[in-house]
C-alpha cells in the first residue's frame, strides 16, 4: 500500500501513478516467482520445493522425486556430470523434451566449471548473439530463491514445467484509490490474485546435494 502526497501527485513533473504503478508490478513479480519456489500455500502459492519429497526410485503420487549425487554437501568428486545425467533421466521421456534446468547463480557459477573427458565444459553458451545458454542441451533458468548447494540441499530442479507446475492467474491489479484515510497522503492499496501449485508430480524432478 504506497502512499504520496496530493500535492506531489498534482505537481510532480513525473507521472507517479504511472511510477508507482511499475514499482508495484517489480514487487509483485519478485514475490511471485520466490513463492512459485518456496511458497508455503498459505496466503501465496505453494512452491515446488515445499512438497514431500522422496527418492525417486520410491516415487509415488504427492511427492517429488530426487536424485541423490552421493556426496553430502557435493556433486560426485571423479564425475560430477554424471549426477546431471541421471537427474535428466529421472524424468520420463514425455517430459524431457520441454524440460527446464532452475538453478540459482552460485550452484550455476559451480555447473559451468565442470568439464567432460575431453576437457570440454559441460555448459554451452549460446550459438549466436541473444541466444541463450544451455545445458546438456536443456535451457536454464535463473532462481534466486533456489538454495546454495550444501548439505543435503536441493539445489537443482529439471523438468516439464509446464506440465509439472500450475499457475492460477487473475490478470491485472487492482488499485483502490484513497485520498480519506491518511491525509495528506493518498493511499494506493494494491491486490493481485495469483494461485500456483504441482499438477503433475512425475514431470518436476530435484537433484539432492546428500549421501542418499
Amino acid at each position: 500500500m504506497p502512499s504520496a502526497t496530493q500535492s506531489l501527485l498534482d505537481d510532480s513533473a513525473v507521472n507517479i501513478d504511472e511510477w508507482l504503478a511499475e514499482e508495484i508490478r517489480i514487487a509483485f513479480a519478485e514475490q511471485e516467482g520466490s513463492a512459485f519456489v518456496v511458497g508455503d500455500g498459505a496466503n501465496q502459492p505453494k512452491g515446488f520445493l515445499d512438497y514431500t519429497k522422496v527418492a525417486n526410485g520410491s516415487w509415488s503420487h504427492g511427492n517429488v522425486g530426487y536424485i541423490a549425487t552421493g556426496v553430502d554437501g557435493g556433486f560426485d568428486a571423479s564425475n560430477p556430470s554424471d549426477n546431471l545425467i541421471d537427474l535428466i533421466y529421472a524424468a520420463k521421456s514425455g517430459y524431457r523434451g520441454n524440460g527446464w534446468w532452475v538453478m540459482n547463480r552460485a550452484t550455476q557459477a559451480e555447473i559451468r566449471k565442470i568439464k567432460d573427458a575431453d576437457g570440454n565444459y559441460i555448459w554451452q553458451p549460446g550459438e549466436r548473439a541473444g541466444a541463450e545458454p544451455t545445458l546438456m542441451n536443456f535451457r536454464i533458468a535463473e532462481s534466486e530463491d533456489m538454495p546454495d548447494i550444501g548439505s543435503d540441499s536441493f539445489s537443482i530442479c529439471f523438468g516439464d514445467f509446464q506440465r509439472g507446475y500450475l499457475i492460477v492467474d487473475r490478470v491485472g491489479l487492482r488499485v483502490l484509490r484513497d485520498p480519506y484515510s491518511a491525509k495528506p497522503y493518498v493511499l494506493f492499496y494494491t491486490t493481485k490474485r495469483v494461485g500456483g501449485g504441482i499438477q503433475d508430480f512425475d514431470a518436476l524432478k530435484l537433484l539432492k546435494f546428500g549421501v542418499s
